[in-house]
C-alpha cells in the first residue's frame, strides 16, 4: 500500500534486482537526488527487519545526517524505511516492487512525519514538501532504471 505522495516506473530488469539496488542503502546515494549513502550501523550489515542505517544528505552546501530503520522487506516485493532525526520523526520512504512483462514496476512513496513546527524549521535545509519529494522520485526512479538495465 504506497503512501499518497508517489511515483511509479517501468524497469526492464526483474523485480529481485531492482530491489538489491534500493535495499543496498550505501548506495543510495547513486539513485536519490538529496540522499549521499551512508553506513549501516549497531551491528547492521545489510537490509532486515530493524536493521538501522546512519544516512547522508546534501542539498547545495547544506549537509545532515538521519538514522534510518529498515520498517519494511520483502525482497522483490517490499522495502520501506522510516527516517529520523534525533527523537523527531521525519519521513517514511516505501518502494514496491511487481513484476511485468518486460521486467518490474517500482513505485516509490512518501510519506512526511514531521511536526508543523520541525517542518517549518526545517525548510532551511531546503524544499521537503509534497511536490520536492515527487520530483526526487522520478530522478531516483530515473537513476534505479538507467543502473538496472
Amino acid at each position: 500500500m504506497a503512501y499518497p505522495t508517489a511515483a511509479s516506473r517501468d524497469i526492464a530488469a526483474p523485480a529481485e534486482k531492482v530491489w538489491d539496488l534500493v535495499a543496498d542503502l550505501p548506495r543510495m546515494g547513486e539513485w536519490s537526488p538529496e540522499n549521499a549513502g551512508g553506513k549501516w550501523v549497531n551491528g547492521a550489515t545489510g537490509p532486515a527487519l530493524g536493521s538501522v542505517f546512519k544516512g547522508t544528505n546534501r542539498n547545495g552546501l547544506r549537509r545532515w545526517s538521519t538514522k534510518v530503520t529498515v520498517v519494511g522487506c520483502e525482497p522483490a516485493k517490499v522495502f520501506e524505511f522510516a527516517v529520523t532525526s534525533g527523537p523527531l520523526e521525519v519521513a517514511n520512504w516505501r518502494y514496491e516492487f511487481e513484476a511485468t512483462e518486460g521486467g518490474c514496476r517500482v513505485t516509490e512513496s512518501w510519506v512526511d512525519k514531521r511536526k508543523p513546527w520541525f517542518a517549518t524549521i526545517a525548510r532551511v535545509m531546503g524544499d521537503h514538501s509534497a511536490n520536492a519529494a515527487e520530483r526526487q522520485m522520478a530522478q531516483t526512479l530515473d537513476n534505479l532504471a538507467k543502473a538496472a538495465e
